[in-house]
C-alpha cells in the first residue's frame, strides 16, 4: 500500500490519504480506472475530476455533472463546491464482489447540455481484515496401526474471505514424530490441506494423537486460524475404501429442479464384513457445497438447492467413503454449471427529465442503461419503444442509450406521455423487460379556476355550534404546477347590511365554509354571497360562484298557551250545569308556537283529571268536552290539566290547568256543603234553633254591610261595563309572557275572565276583551266580539 499526499482544487486543504491512484486510458476505450482501499473512510478524495476529463474550471458543474452506478448504487460522489470524486461511504471489497478478483465496480460521468457520457471503473483494493477460519474447531480421523508411512489423508479446509496475497496460504502443523502437512492447490483456487504419515503408528504405545492444525494467509502482518485434529489409532482393519477416480466431473443445468441427479461415486473396500462396508458423506459441508447432497448408501450426487450460474459457474465437492471400522478414503467431484436464460434483461435510468417544455425540439429526456446477467448469446439484448410517439431512441456508448424528442410538442394538444421502453434478450426462449416512464409537458397560465357548480345550496340547521363546517366549495384549473393551484376567498355580498364576516368564513386553501355564529331561523332565515376562486400563476387568473345559505328550524321554543291564562292569585272557574249533554263544550284551550313547518303542528290531550272519563280534549283543536252525562255523584269541583305538545325531535310542551264547577243552574253559583245537608235534614232542637236564628241575623247583617261596601267602591272605581269581569293586570304586559322550562311548562300564572251565555245547551264563551300581549303572532290576536247574550261574569277562587 502506497501513501501518496495530494493536493486538493483550489489549495483549500490538504489530507494524508491512504489511496493508490491509477489513471490508465484502455484502448480505444476511453476509461478511466481510479483504485482505492476498502475500509477507506467516507468522504476520502478520490480523483479531480475537472482535469482527468479535461474540462474546463467550473464546467461539470454548468453541465450537471452526476456519478452513475449500476444498481444506482452511488458509491462515489461529486463535491458540489470543488467536484473532487469522493468516497460516498466505506466500502466493503467482500460484499461488493465475494471472491472475485479484482474487485471492479464500472460507473459512468453522465454530463448534459451537451449529453456526454464517460466511462470509468473503481477498483476496490482488499486489505487483510479476516483471518482464515476452520469449518470446526475439532476434527477427528481414524487411522490403522498397520496404515503404511507415506499415505496422504485429506483434511477439510480453512476458508479467508480475503483475497490475493491476504487471503489463506499455506497450512502448518505442530510437531510430532509421525506427521507432516501438506497445502494442495485446487482446481476451484482454493488451498486445502494433506496430512502424509511419515511414521508407522503402533496403537499399543499411543492409541489416541493430538494435533494442532493452523491455517496461515499472506497478510502484513498474517492472520491465522487453527483447529484441533483428533486421531484415533485403529486395529485389524487393513484396507480402507478407495474410490475408483480421484477426480470425477459432471455437468447440470443451471435450471435443473430439485432431486435432479448430479453424478454417482463409487468406493470399494478390499475388507470383508462389516469392515467392507462402505459409507458416504460429503467431506466439508460449507456455503460452495451446500446445493447438493449425497445418498450414504448409493453414493447418488443430487442436487438440493436451486443453482445460479450467475452466482457460481462450478463446483468442487469432496466426498468421504468410510468402513465399519472407521476408516476413510476421499475423492473431489468438479460440477459444472451451464448457463441458461433465467434471467430477463435489466435497465436502470441514469436521468429522467420530467416536465420539458413545450415547443422545443430535440430534448434529451432520459439516460438509461441496458444489461443482462446471462453470457454469450443469452445476454445480447434489443431496445425499442411504440412507434406512434413523438420520441425517439439513440444509442450512445457501450449499453447505454438516450431518449429525445423528436419535434416539439404542444402541451395543449397532449400534456403528459406514457412511455413503455422494452427490452428484449435474444436468448432461447427471449426474455424482455418493460420499462414504463411518465412525461409531462410543461404549462403556461392560460386557464382561470373553474368551479364544480354555478351556485351551492348549504342548509344549516340553527342553534348551530360556533366554527361548525356546513360545506365546501370546489374549483379546478386545468393548468399544472403553480398554475393550477387555487386559492379561494369571500367577496363583497350584494346586500351592504349583511354581516357576511361575522357569519361565515372560508379555508382559503381547500374551500370548506364554516359558521362563524350561531344562526337563529326566526332571526335570519337565508342569506346569499359569492366565493372566488384565484389560481397561484403570473399573471393571476380568477372566477366566481354564488353560496346560498339557508337556515333550517329547530324545534327550539316550546308551545305558548293563549287561553285561558294561569293565575295562581284569582284562578278562574269554568261553569258546567248538570244537566250538560255529552260534548257539552266546556272551554277551548288556544296555544301558539314560534317555530315552523312540523316543529309548530300542536296536539292537545287530558293530562290528569278529577274524575278520569268525565271530560275530553280534542286532539287538533284543544276544545275540552263533556263526554258523558253528568251526575250527583260526580264532585262538584273538577281540576283538569291539559298537555300541549308540538311534533318537533324532541317534541317540547307547555300544560295548563282547568278549574270547572258543576252546577245545578246558573242561578245556584254554588253548591252546599254536604255537611250542610246533612244539619238541614236533621230534626232541630228548640234551643238550637234560637242559636241558629240569632246567629243568622247577626251574620246577615254583617254580610250586607260588607256587600253594600264592596258594591260602592266597585261602583266608585269602574263603570257598568266592567263590573262583572275577571280581574285583569293594568298596566303593559312584559314581552316574553312565557318562559318554559326543561320539562316545557308555563312558568308563569295569569288571569282571563270568561262569560257565559244565556244558551244553556251550546255552553259557548266569548272573550269580553283579548288579554293578548302586543308580540304575540298576529294571526292569534284577533278581536273577538262582546256577545250580547253574555248576562254575567264570574271570577272564582
Amino acid at each position: 500500500m502506497e501513501m501518496m499526499q495530494m493536493k486538493l482544487h483550489q489549495n483549500k486543504r490538504q489530507v494524508m490519504i491512504f489511496i493508490t491512484l491509477i489513471l490508465s486510458w484502455e484502448a480505444g476505450s476511453e476509461s478511466i480506472r481510479y483504485s482505492v482501499l476498502e475500509e477507506t473512510d467516507s468522504g476520502t478524495f478520490v480523483a479531480n475530476l475537472t482535469k482527468d476529463l479535461g474540462l474546463r474550471m467550473g464546467e461539470l458543474a454548468a453541465r450537471g455533472a452526476r456519478v452513475v452506478f449500476k444498481g444506482n448504487r452511488q458509491h462515489l460522489r461529486l463535491d458540489p463546491d470543488t467536484c473532487d470524486l469522493l468516497l460516498n461511504d466505506k466500502l466493503d471489497r467482500e460484499e461488493l464482489c465475494g471472491s472475485t478478483e479484482p474487485c471492479v465496480l464500472p460507473f459512468q460521468v453522465l454530463l448534459e447540455n451537451p449529453f456526454q457520457l464517460f466511462q470509468a471503473a473503481l477498483v476496490i483494493r482488499d486489505v487483510n481484515d479476516h483471518a482464515p477460519e476452520f469449518p470446526a474447531r475439532e476434527m477427528q480421523l481414524k487411522i490403522s496401526e498397520i496404515t503404511i508411512p507415506g499415505k496422504v489423508f485429506p483434511l477439510k479446509m480453512a476458508q479467508d474471505l480475503d483475497a490475493g496475497n491476504n487471503g489463506l496460504q499455506s497450512y502448518i502443523i505442530s510437531s510430532n514424530p509421525h506427521f507432516h502437512v501438506l497445502t494442495r492447490n485446487r482446481k476451484d483456487g482454493r488451498k486445502s490441506p494433506e496430512l502424509v504419515l511419515d511414521k508407522a503408528l503402533d496403537r499399543e504405545e499411543h492409541p489416541e494423537l493430538r494435533l494442532t492444525l493452523t491455517a496461515l494467509d499472506g497478510g502484513s502482518p498474517p492472520r491465522s486460524g487453527t483447529t484441533e485434529i483428533q486421531i484415533l489409532v485403529l486395529d485389524s482393519n487393513d484396507n480402507a475404501p478407495e474410490f475408483a477416480q480421484e477426480f470425477y466431473e459432471a455437468e447440470i443445468p443451471e435450471n435443473s429442479s430439485l432431486g435432479s441427479l448430479v453424478i454417482t461415486v463409487s468406493a470399494r473396500d478390499l475388507d470383508a464384513g462389516s469392515f467392507g462396508e462402505v459409507s458416504y458423506a460429503l467431506f466439508q459441508v460449507d456455503d460452495v457445497n451446500e446445493p447438493f447432497e449425497i445418498n450414504a448408501n448409493t453414493g447418488e450426487i443430487r442436487l438440493k438447492k436451486k443453482l445460479d450460474f450467475e452466482e457460481f459457474q462450478s463446483y468442487q465437492v469432496d466426498i468421504e467413503a468410510t468402513d465399519g471400522g472407521g476408516l476413510s478414503g476421499k475423492c473431489s467431484v468438479v460440477i459444472k454449471v451451464l448457463d441458461v436464460n433465467d434471467n430477463a434483461p435489466q435497465l436502470t435510468m441514469s436521468s429522467l427529465t420530467s416536465p420539458i417544455p413545450e415547443n422545443l425540439p430535440e430534448i434529451l429526456v432520459a439516460v438509461f442503461s441496458v444489461s443482462d446477467a446471462d453470457s454469450g448469446h443469452n445476454q445480447q439484448v434489443i431496445c425499442s419503444i411504440h412507434d406512434n410517439l413523438p420520441f425517439v431512441l439513440r444509442p450512445s456508448v457501450e449499453n447505454f442509450y438516450t431518449l429525445v424528442t423528436e419535434g416539439a410538442l404542444d402541451r395543449e394538444e397532449r400534456a403528459e406521455y406514457n412511455i413503455t421502453i422494452t427490452v428484449t434478450d435474444m436468448g432461447t426462449p427471449r426474455l424482455k423487460t418493460e420499462h414504463n416512464i411518465t412525461v409531462l409537458v410543461s404549462d403556461v397560465n392560460d386557464n382561470a379556476p373553474a368551479f364544480t357548480q354555478t351556485s351551492y345550496t348549504l342548509w344549516v340547521r340553527e342553534n348551530n355550534s360556533p366554527a361548525l363546517h356546513i360545506g365546501s366549495v370546489s374549483a379546478t384549473d386545468t393548468d399544472a404546477g403553480a398554475n393550477a393551484q387555487v386559492t379561494y376567498s369571500l367577496l363583497p355580498p350584494p346586500d351592504p347590511l349583511l354581516p357576511l364576516a361575522s357569519l361565515v368564513s372560508i379555508n382559503p386553501d381547500n374551500g370548506h365554509l364554516f359558521a362563524l355564529t350561531s344562526l337563529d331561523y326566526e332571526a335570519l332565515r337565508a342569506f346569499e354571497f359569492r366565493v372566488g376562486a384565484t389560481d397561484r400563476g403570473s399573471p393571476a387568473l380568477s372566477s366566481q360562484a354564488l353560496v346560498r345559505v339557508l337556515v333550517a328550524d329547530a324545534n327550539d321554543n316550546a308551545p305558548f298557551v293563549l287561553y285561558p291564562l294561569q293565575n295562581a292569585s284569582a284562578p278562574c272557574t269554568e261553569l258546567v250545569p248538570r244537566a250538560a249533554e255529552p260534548g257539552y263544550l266546556v272551554t277551548k284551550v288556544v296555544a301558539v308556537d314560534g317555530d315552523a313547518g312540523q316543529n309548530a303542528w300542536l296536539s292537545y290531550q287530558l293530562l290528569k283529571a278529577t274524575e278520569p272519563g268525565l271530560f275530553g280534549v280534542w286532539a287538533h283543536n284543544g276544545e275540552v268536552r263533556t263526554a258523558r252525562l253528568l251526575s250527583e255523584r260526580d264532585a262538584p269541583k273538577q281540576r283538569l290539566v291539559v298537555l300541549v305538545k308540538d311534533n318537533g325531535e324532541p317534541p317540547l310542551s307547555a300544560s295548563v290547568t282547568l278549574h270547572v264547577l258543576l252546577v245545578d243552574g246558573f242561578s245556584q253559583p254554588y253548591l252546599p256543603p254536604p255537611e250542610a245537608e246533612a244539619a238541614a235534614a236533621a230534626p232541630a232542637d228548640p234551643l238550637t234553633v234560637y242559636l241558629v236564628v240569632a246567629l243568622a241575623s247577626v251574620s246577615s247583617l254583617f254580610l250586607f254591610s260588607v256587600l253594600v261596601f264592596v258594591a260602592v267602591r266597585l261602583c266608585r272605581r269602574g263603570g257598568a261595563g266592567s263590573a262583572g269581569r275577571c280581574p285583569v293586570p293594568e298596566g303593559h304586559f312584559p314581552g316574553h309572557l312565557v318562559d318554559v322550562s326543561g320539562t316545557g311548562t308555563l312558568s308563569q300564572s295569569y288571569q282571563y275572565e270568561v262569560c257565559l251565555t244565556g244558551d244553556h245547551r251550546t255552553g259557548e264563551f266569548k272573550f269580553l276583551k283579548p288579554i293578548f300581549p302586543n308580540l304575540l303572532v298576529q294571526d292569534t290576536e284577533r278581536e273577538i266580539k262582546e256577545s250580547p247574550n253574555c248576562r254575567n261574569s264570574f271570577v272564582f277562587s
